[in-house]
């Protein structure tokens, strides 16, 4: 068993580490261990092992899990037997270990946990195997990024008799298995604020394609933003085609677009809804188609740009059987060209 130990200590100061940001740290052990005095046996004897730690990820509650082994160098003598014959203690345990920073090189660690301990002689009742509970404290001093210095004290107590443990360690700690390296962060280039495209008259054709800017609001425009189709919103009494106010209508808004670009041309349509006999509407729809243009044409717009066309009610764009239906038929329309 002794070659055992001294073999294992030997191999794992062999173990080289990548770097200081590791998974796991393998640490040759040797010391001693003082026990009271009715454990029937010697006191004091050495002891050696190795244990393993698994580091834990940032912003654990613990920073290590350490697993691990420790036995007697020497058999230990027997007090008190029968026989007086001697035996050897193997001790495996798991420890829950912090770690507290002192300086850049020099760390407090406090550990805690459980571990079964075994006797290959069984003396007496307090040579009996079983479980442990252990606690303790140390120190660590970092020698370099791949190797650093333990040492620890440890609290054993028996869960069969209460027999109490003192174990003292030295260890050489010895990081690998280099942990993923942290991809750094790409640099993105600012993006610049997306600008919404600006359409001025709120026809549906943004500014930088509208060749025909100023549109009335409401008119139905082609792709580059010239008026194609605008309602007048012309109301009419009741078998009536004269208009009773022009400057309070859409009439006098559609004159001011007719001004102000020469080129314009339009149709002006007149259309009913489907009260009347078909004769009477069409004569009716003429009649209000006439009398937009002869306002317009008071207004300035010049009578060769103009034309009027009544459809009566053979056109019409919404149910005649509701009265909200029959108000959107009674219509004039400003059919627009160039």
């Amino acid at each position: 068993m002794k070659k055992i130990l001294l073999s294992s200590l030997a191999c794992a100061t062999l173990v080289l580490a990548a770097n200081s940001d590791y998974k796991y740290e393998i640490t040759p052990l040797i010391g001693g261990g003082l026990g009271e005095g009715n454990h029937s046996i010697d006191r004091n004897y050495a002891n050696a092992g190795l244990a393993l730690g698994f580091n834990q990820s940032e912003g654990s509650l613990i920073d290590q899990f350490e697993l691990g082994f420790l036995r007697t160098i020497q058999d230990v003598d027997g007090k008190n037997s029968v026989r007086n014959q001697d035996t050897s203690i193997t001790r495996v345990f798991g420890n829950f270990v912090k770690d507290y920073g002192l300086t850049n090189d020099l760390s407090l660690y406090a550990l805690a946990g459980l571990g079964v301990e075994f006797f290959d002689n069984e003396l007496t009742k307090h040579q009996k195997d079983g479980i442990f509970g252990n606690y303790g404290v140390g120190l660590k001093y970092q020698l370099t990024d791949a190797l650093a210095l333990k040492f620890d004290l440890r609290h054993l107590i028996s869960a069969q008799n209460g027999d109490n443990t003192l174990l003292y360690n030295f260890g050489l700690a010895i990081p690998f298995g280099e942990k993923a390296a942290k991809v750094a962060p790409v640099a993105v280039a600012p993006v610049a604020p997306v600008i919404a495209p600006i359409d001025s008259d709120g026809d549906g054709v943004i500014d930088e394609l509208d060749q025909c800017p100023d549109t009335m609001k409401g008119a139905k425009v082609d792709s580059v933003g010239c008026m194609t189709l605008v309602n007048l919103n012309v109301n009419f009494d009741t078998a009536k085609s004269d208009i009773k106010d022009i400057y309070g209508t859409r009439i006098h808004e559609f004159a001011k677009v007719m001004n102000a670009d020469k080129k314009l041309k339009a149709s002006i349509e007149g259309h009913t809804d489907s009260v009347g006999s078909v004769p009477y509407n069409q004569k009716l729809s003429e009649r209000r188609a006439a009398s937009v243009v002869k306002a317009l044409e008071n207004l300035g717009v010049e009578k060769g740009r103009l034309n009027s066309v009544g459809y009566g009610k053979s056109r019409p764009i919404a149910s005649n059987d509701t009265a909200e239906g029959k108000a959107e038929n009674r219509r004039v329309h400003a059919v627009m060209s160039k």
